[in-house]
């Protein structure tokens, strides 16, 4: 793989067997990369396959062919501790937050099960997590349950977890659905924050094209498994060339 590839995700394809139904097939001999410091986005409608392509790239799924390379590492061929202790450059931020964090856990408890386990000052280390994420006064929060916080202080409670493992990669799927306008500005301001204090890369998956376009670097378009068209974000979304792209864009609503 080359260097300047963070993760390389190289002709990979899945396909579901479902009982009393046609095989389907999710991923179609599908090749991405994202660079450090890069953020793609994925983009595509429900059902596109973009999301189990996420899945495989964070090891969720085994893909029935191809490869994932992450930090120089073929994922598909690495198991155990190993695969473990690998993974944790890579983390998840999950669509729904409300169902993603464990209700009976506080949010100290939530971020301590993240942190490494040598870590020392993890009180200290919880309460500059949710600092970071904009969560403050941060040691009013540690002792809360999920369900007292809002959507918007849920999310910011994932990507803090998300970030105690101190991660290059961060493979965030739909982490904007269902919040409103405020939220989701909120929300990618603060992404875009962390990519530039620490350096992260970002795999967004989104079905949003004007996420896309103001929060990627490069945009990957994929429909029915199979990526369509890849390339700067400005470029792809200003002048697309598959018709499947043109129609995405020409979908997001233009107010005047």
């Amino acid at each position: 793989m080359p260097q300047d590839f963070l993760l390389s995700i190289d002709q990979v394809s899945k396909t579901f067997r479902r009982p009393g139904a046609s095989p389907l097939q999710a991923v179609k001999s599908v090749s991405l990369t994202v660079a450090p410091g890069e953020i793609v986005a994925l983009v595509g409608e429900s059902g596109s396959g973009k999301s189990t392509l996420g899945r495989i790239a964070l090891g969720l799924i085994t893909p029935d062919s191809g490869r994932v390379v992450f930090d120089g590492h073929d994922l598909t061929k690495i198991s155990g501790s190993a695969f473990r202790a690998l993974r944790t450059g890579m983390q998840p931020i999950f669509q729904d937050p409300t169902a993603s964090l464990n209700p009976r856990r506080t949010i100290r408890e939530l971020l301590t099960q993240a942190l490494w386990k040598n870590q020392t000052d993890v009180e200290k280390r919880c309460i500059a997590l949710l600092a970071d994420v904009g969560l403050q006064p941060a040691a009013r929060f540690l002792d809360a349950y999920p369900h007292e916080l809002s959507g918007g202080q849920r999310q910011r409670v994932g990507i803090a977890r998300a970030l105690a493992m101190e991660p290059k990669l961060i493979i965030a799927d739909e982490p904007l659905s269902g919040a409103d306008v405020s939220i989701r500005g909120q929300v990618l301001n603060l992404l875009l924050d962390i990519r530039e204090k620490r350096e992260i890369s970002y795999l967004m998956i989104t079905h949003d094209v004007s996420i896309a376009r103001v929060f990627a670097d490069r945009v990957a378009v994929m429909m029915m498994g199979e990526l369509v068209e890849v390339g700067p974000a400005e470029e792809v979304l200003s002048r697309p060339q598959h018709a499947y792209t043109q129609r995405l864009v020409a979908a997001v609503p233009v107010f005047g």
